[in-house]
């Protein structure tokens, strides 16, 4: 039998503003080290197999579970780390945990004979975690293993160092005697609802309650078991849109209007709750017949980075406590976490702050208030800005373009092409365009007419023209676009071909 990650990326760090955005979230940032938090997730399983040889362990290449928004940002992380994914599951609407879960056991059991395992061990991992002793979770991770090959369902809870009120606990019931596990394992007594601060100091002095991590480990025909028994309308929404979905390239589709049938529920409530010793009366018939539920204590450095305060316990901090990243400079201050990506940012006699500059929003805020940054997300959502949405550089399949200036009747933008990729063959009704490359090689397509462009050539493109922008060169190319017209909205694109199969609304 095998192990095969799973990868849940359907988050959308809104509480990281501005650094994290709707459509550039956090699991996509390197928030905590060299990789970004998609990428160290992936590489978390490596030399699982060569530390633990006696269990015999084949891990396949992850699953990923993603927003469709996100599919090409998923894919372009691991060609980064020149990995590939067993699949790349694109949900069409965000329906929680259980749906996500639901659609990757079906796609497990669909590749089943071409993975030859018909039905590997699911390691459910959310792409959105820090964990600083990797080695010591590979461990736990075997230990969970060995307990869900043999049909158990195991949750990994996280010993606790302080008393949080920001996440669920889960309390563990007896212990679970099994000689071959090198850590401990306790029965699943029940999931407990984020406490106030007096109840969140008797968990921790109980010694009986661990923070829910939302890590799970099961096989893929014990979630499909589990979940027909306790939502059969959750396995036969998604059993319906997975089946009418397709293969694109890379990326599985996932049927739009099937899925948004689907009732949203997560892992915990739709099952895990119900496996546990204090399960609701609704599970109780039949009970003997259900599989262990246990949980696993990690103490492996763990965060979600679920806030601005989480990430500044996670990053170095100097004798005074502050956390400095790029042009930053504190002068008497402490343990304020100082974020500069744009400019110089200084802060003198200021403490316990989050601070965080980027190109077009600037947060400053109290660590004692920063799961407020929700409120900026949702007034910004509110008025319809753009800025909890997209960064000031906008990612594309084919690069990225930044906004330089704007004004009544023009844009000015930087696009940036990787070499080889191209935009889509388009035109525009309200806008014409003046390209100029700065660097590189441009093949430029306008109406009839195909030609290259070379460092300092620019060209025209004018309203209705059929046109497409190229890079045949091996370098990336870089162009300054200057458009003008009495609409410059990013859907005024009218696509003719596009050789990464977006919709109308996913822009240039």
């Amino acid at each position: 039998m095998s192990l095969l990650p799973v990868v849940l990326s359907g988050g959308s760090g809104t509480r990281l503003w501005p650094l994290s955005r709707e459509a550039y979230p956090k699991q996509f940032l390197p928030l905590a080290g060299e990789h970004t938090m998609l990428q160290a997730t992936a590489l978390r399983l490596d030399h699982l197999a060569a530390e633990h040889p006696r269990l015999g362990l084949n891990v396949q290449d992850p699953l990923v579970v993603c927003n469709e928004a996100h599919r090409f940002l998923v894919a372009e992380q691991f060609r980064i780390l020149e990995r590939r994914c067993a699949s790349i599951l694109l949900e069409p609407v965000g329906r929680n945990t259980a749906p996500a879960l639901t659609l990757a056991a079906l796609a497990a059991t669909a590749a089943a004979g071409t993975a030859g395992d018909t039905d590997p061990v699911l390691l459910v991992m959310p792409a959105d975690h820090t964990i600083a002793d990797a080695p010591g979770f590979r461990a736990t991770v075997a230990d969970g293993y060995q307990l869900a090959e043999a049909g158990a369902v195991i949750t990994f809870g996280i010993v606790p160092d302080k008393p949080e009120t920001g996440y669920g606990y889960i309390r563990q019931g007896e212990p679970y005697r099994q000689a071959e596990l090198t850590g401990d394992a306790f029965r699943l007594h029940a999931f407990v609802e984020k406490p106030d601060q007096a109840t969140a100091e008797g968990y921790l002095q109980s010694g009986e309650y661990l923070w829910n991590s939302g890590i799970f480990m099961l096989r893929a025909s014990v979630w499909l078991t589990l979940i027909r028994r306790f939502r059969p309308d959750i396995l036969d929404a998604c059993e319906a849109a997975y089946s009418a979905g397709s293969r694109d390239g890379e990326f599985q589709r996932i049927d739009a209007e099937r899925f948004a049938a689907c009732p949203s529920d997560s892992i915990d409530y739709a099952v895990m709750e119900r496996l546990s010793a204090n399960a609701p009366a609704d599970a109780a018939a039949g009970a003997e017949d259900l599989p262990p539920a246990l949980v696993l204590p990690l103490s492996v450095g763990w965060s979600d980075v679920g806030a601005w305060s989480a990430l500044w316990e996670v990053r170095e901090q100097d004798a005074a406590g502050n956390v400095l990243d790029g042009d930053a400079f504190v002068h008497d201050a402490e343990n304020n976490l100082v974020l500069a990506q744009h400019r110089m940012v200084a802060a003198v006699g200021v403490d316990n702050c989050i601070i965080v500059e980027t190109p077009d929003a600037v947060l400053v805020a109290s660590k004692d208030r920063a799961q407020d940054v929700k409120a900026v997300t949702q007034f910004l959502k509110d008025a319809q800005r753009s800025e909890h949405r997209h960064h000031q550089r906008v990612h594309r399949p084919w690069g990225a373009f930044e906004s330089i200036d704007a004004g009544a009747r023009y844009q000015v933008k930087r696009l940036t092409v990787s070499p080889g990729e191209s935009l889509s063959l388009q035109m525009h009704h309200h806008r014409a365009e003046h390209w100029i490359v700065v660097s590189g090689t441009a093949r430029v397509t306008c109406d009839e007419r195909t030609f290259l462009l070379a460092e300092n050539q620019s060209t025209y493109i004018p309203v209705g023209a059929t046109h497409r922008l190229e890079n045949p060169g091996k370098v990336p190319l870089e162009i300054i676009e200057v458009q003008s017209g009495g609409y410059l909205g990013e859907d005024d694109i009218v696509r003719f071909e596009d050789v990464y199969n977006r919709t109308p609304g996913e822009g240039c």
